[in-house]
């Protein structure tokens, strides 16, 4: 079938929605062991729909294991004479029946579509798609035999073929075999779907080319202007700009793109109503447009034991800004180092400005492990759904159900979500960083090439005002070397938050409003103030959080709105599977973990 370059979500072809790359076929052992254990829940499965089976199932079907409670691993011979006899092999079979249980489970959940937007079979030069850190032409075309060397990795799954991959430089691709990995903990990564992303020639991908030229230009503009009686010239110009594009997506009030809603975090589902995986539901998470900025979580000084973490940060000077030159880009296109560093503050400071975000997010912190000390320090409660919350005899432990057990899930849940993003990265997308899209602006503009580049990015105001402030239609950064080298889509950076700070809504009361909270002093950046507005809560601002990091890589040059948007739903259903298997081996009265999620529906896993 002929592909349309102009439509915004394009299949592979015949009209296929699976990735260009050509899967495996299901051997018979494969399709018998599927068919065997999915048969029992296959009507049930088929009425709920794809997308909704991954959180529902534990909630709903429930274990065959954990119903029966009293006495099935510890008999006492003889009750009377208080002697306990603890049936050790009843309980090492048990174990066996749990984690069979929860392959069951997982193995029923049905592979969902993975649609791409079509862009690599669309350009026989991969210009829509990702070749950063292999060689290029001079004008920044990948060299068509390094990027098959890279396919042709994907296609065999060969680890010598990962070691045949033509580079351009000193830099290495990051971890490309590591999504092949078998999670024993959760749901498969082929099993969890994101919408496709924005085309190359599409209006969305234009406008969110717009909105990370302006994140770029505002990258010194303290978020205290961000406000609906600004009078920042700055602000008001990116709030116009945005406000003309056709497709922009971001959070809005009354339809329209505000000071207060500028840079506002977003979330991408696939839309449940549609089979086929391509059409999206664009959410702005609760909490997310409620008072300052930057959440709490960023704000608050960690108590860590004995010790104080000051959320105070080492940020970069203002006009730290990087690939500004062609060669500089092209070198690092290739492979190659800028050669550059960046000039740091002497003084720490809170997260005032659009850059302060970026670099803590270039950087990062112990941001989620901080958020549930955090919580802890100001007397946060547990989810009131916890068995511990109203037991008259006993408390968890970090053995179930209190913040040590949640600690270690969320270091397992960074290391899954990774997996799954990642998988989403090499083997459905291989979509093109933001700097590799600025490459294609500026050789159209400049060299006079005809790439497809939607007209309203070209003869936008954050264009021109690029050229004028920098000298270059190509997208500065604020990263020395630019982005990380994997595929944009989905956000490696965001899978991360979005699975930890499901994690930490599923142990602690969502709902609890959070005392004393504050702002950066806009006359002071060292200090706070007492913020005054209506009331925050913990999912409030964890929501918040979560969007922080994801627009945060935004920031820096690297990210595009869809790519954090997308992964923010991927890494919430990650940690609900990793919360459905935790449940199946508890011997706890527990009727499961309630919270609600980035698009405000109440979920029970």
């Amino acid at each position: 079938m002929q592909l349309d370059p102009n439509s915004d979500q394009n299949f592979g072809q015949d009209g296929q929605t699976q990735s260009e790359i050509k899967q495996p076929q299901e051997s018979k052992l494969s399709r018998t062991r599927r068919f065997f254990f999915s048969r029992s829940r296959r009507s049930f499965l088929g009425r709920v729909g794809l997308f909704t089976v991954a959180s529902t199932v534990g909630g709903v079907l429930g274990s065959t294991v954990s119903s029966k409670k009293a006495g099935d691993i510890a008999q006492a011979t003889n009750p009377s004479d208080g002697k306990l006899n603890f049936n050790y092999q009843k309980f090492v079979n048990k174990a066996f029946q749990v984690r069979v249980e929860a392959a069951r489970l997982e193995n029923s959940i049905p592979i969902p579509p993975h649609p791409t937007n079509g862009d690599e079979r669309r350009y026989a030069n991969k210009i829509g798609s990702d070749s950063r850190g292999l060689p290029h032409d001079a004008r920044g075309e990948v060299k068509l035999d390094a990027y098959n060397s890279l396919t042709k990795a994907l296609t065999t799954l060969n680890p010598d073929d990962f070691e045949k991959i033509i580079l351009g430089g000193t830099r290495k691709l990051v971890n490309p075999q590591g999504p092949l990995a078998i999670s024993l903990e959760g749901i498969n990564a082929a099993q969890i779907a994101v919408p496709p992303p924005p085309a190359l020639l599409s209006a969305q991908r234009a406008a969110e080319a717009v909105e990370i030229y302006w994140q770029a230009l505002l990258r010194d503009v303290p978020y205290s202007k961000f406000q609906n009686n600004t009078d920042d010239p700055k602000v008001l110009a990116a709030v116009a700009d945005l406000n003309k594009l056709s497709a922009f997506r971001g959070p809005k009030q009354n339809g329209l793109v505000t000071p207060e809603t500028l840079f506002r975090g977003s979330v991408n589902y696939v839309d449940r109503s549609d089979s086929s995986g391509k059409k999206i539901k664009y959410v702005t998470p609760p909490g997310v447009l409620n008072g300052p900025y930057i959440s709490q979580f960023l704000l608050r000084t960690i108590v860590w034991g004995t010790q104080f973490v000051s959320p105070l940060i080492r940020t970069a000077l203002p006009g730290n800004d990087f690939l500004i030159d062609f060669n500089e880009w092209l070198t690092v296109q290739n492979g190659g180092s800028s050669g550059k560093s960046i000039n740091y503050d002497p003084v720490s400071r809170y997260i005032v400005t659009v850059r302060d975000l970026g670099e803590y997010a270039h950087i990062g912190g112990p941001t989620y492990l901080g958020a549930s000390l955090i919580l802890g320090s100001i007397g946060a409660p547990l989810n009131p759904g916890n068995p511990y919350v109203n037991s008259l005899t006993q408390v968890g432990s970090a053995a179930t159900f209190a913040v040590g057990q949640l600690q270690a899930l969320l270091n397992l849940g960074t290391s899954r979500a990774i997996r799954a993003s990642y998988w989403q990265k090499y083997y459905v997308h291989r979509i093109l960083r933001p700097e590799a899209y600025g490459g294609l602006v500026y050789n159209n503009i400049v060299n006079n090439t005809q790439y497809p580049i939607h007209p309203e990015v070209l003869n936008s105001e954050a264009l021109a005002s690029t050229f004028r402030t920098f000298g270059t239609y190509l997208l500065p950064q604020a990263y020395p070397e630019a982005s990380p080298l994997h595929s944009s889509y989905t956000g490696g950076a965001a899978v991360t938050a979005a699975v930890n700070v499901t994690l930490l809504k599923a142990f602690f009361d969502e709902n609890y409003v959070i005392p004393n909270p504050v702002i950066p002093d806009p006359n002071d950046p060292t200090k706070v103030i007492s913020y005054t507005g209506a009331p925050l809560t913990v999912g409030g601002e964890l929501n918040k959080l979560a969007t922080n990091y994801a627009i945060g890589r935004g920031n820096g040059g690297i990210h595009w709105r869809s790519d954090g948007s997308a992964a923010l739903a991927l890494g919430e259903e990650v940690a609900i599977s990793l919360l459905r298997d935790e449940r199946l081996g508890y011997n706890e009265r527990f009727r499961g973990f309630t919270f609600t999620k980035f698009d405000g529906t109440k979920v029970t896993v």
